[in-house]
């Protein structure tokens, strides 16, 4: 018999993929209560799959870790993410043909909430700060912030906390997700949980205007159709010099990442918006200082506007007429 044969099934190969991503998943969870080389020295044979999938390698007696796995207290919101998408794709392996998050269990949508608190935190504290004019904004008191598709509110709750003057409002479609979200609010106690509040609510049923200092937009959660239809909205919703950010997918190089980021979009009722099309499409509503802003290797691009003062929107519609 040909001990290459099983080497060379593709299936067996993806399969074993599935396991790698598995210990990298159970690896993150553990680094995010403790350090990464208790994680790794706790269970050697699961740090020698990652070895064997070149996510560590050894240095004599040293293991080196890639950064996928050097995270810090950042780990366990990756690995809510990544246990997120392997609970989706075991639910498509196992013939749930129902698309969209509304078919998503409880589970999943706490994991994904988890995950986006990361991202919460993150805009919080390196985002706002490089945005012009929006720090200062935001430390006054009054000011506020809308998160669309707020999921659990994991990430309203992280910006509540880290912007400790602001309002966040989190809205989303999904009327079970908003009752986790109030369930998840009430667990966290008083304090910065008390400046949020959620609602039910479509994205394309947005009709506030002139409120919001910050809107948080994650591009991948919401449909083409809802995108074109609700965005002009959202600007409306916006303070003159408000901004805008959005998340949005890498555009995979490799084509099988391509083709599943279409598949999940589909399932989930989401999009595969990259980048470079968000920028275009707050380009045409005439959104200024656009700029995109990496996060993790492999991870979403941020793209950021900012709505025009009444002065410059003013001159630029007369400029066009």
């Amino acid at each position: 018999m040909d001990d290459n044969v099983e080497q060379s099934d593709p299936v067996a190969v993806l399969e074993g993929q599935v396991w790698a991503l598995a210990a990298v998943v159970a690896t993150l969870r553990e680094t995010g209560t403790g350090s990464l080389e208790e994680a790794l020295a706790a269970d050697p044979v699961r740090t020698a799959v990652l070895e064997a999938a070149g996510v560590v390698r050894r240095d004599g007696e040293k293991v080196i870790a890639a950064s996928v796995l050097q995270l810090g207290p950042a780990a366990a919101n990756v690995a809510s993410a990544r246990l997120s998408s392997m609970r989706q794709a075991v639910a498509a392996a196992g013939g749930e043909a129902v698309p969209g998050w509304d078919a998503q269990g409880d589970d999943v949508l706490v994991d994904q909430g988890r995950a986006s608190a990361g991202t919460g935190h993150a805009l919080a504290t390196r985002v706002v700060p490089a945005l012009s004019g929006l720090a200062d904004r935001l430390a006054l008191p009054g000011s506020r912030v809308l998160d669309i598709g707020t999921g659990t509110a994991a990430l309203a709750l992280a910006l509540a906390q880290d912007l400790p003057h602001v309002h966040v409002t989190g809205i989303d479609y999904l009327e079970r997700a908003v009752r986790l979200a109030r369930r998840e609010l009430d667990t966290a106690g008083p304090g910065p949980a008390d400046r949020v509040e959620v609602r039910h609510q479509d994205a394309v049923d947005l009709r506030e205007r002139d409120l919001y200092d910050l809107v948080w937009l994650p591009a991948p959660f919401l449909s083409q159709d809802v995108l074109d239809a609700c965005l002009p909205h959202v600007a409306a919703a916006l303070t003159a010099g408000g901004w805008l950010v959005a998340g949005t997918n890498a555009a995979p190089r490799e084509p099988l990442l391509a083709a599943v980021a279409e598949w999940t979009a589909a399932r989930n009722g989401g999009s595969a918006l990259t980048s470079h099309r968000m920028s275009r499409a707050l380009g045409d509503l005439g959104f200024q200082d656009l700029r995109r802003i990496p996060t993790v290797p492999g991870g979403p691009v941020l793209v950021a506007g900012r709505r025009p003062d009444r002065a410059a929107s003013a001159s630029h519609h007369a400029d066009e007429r």
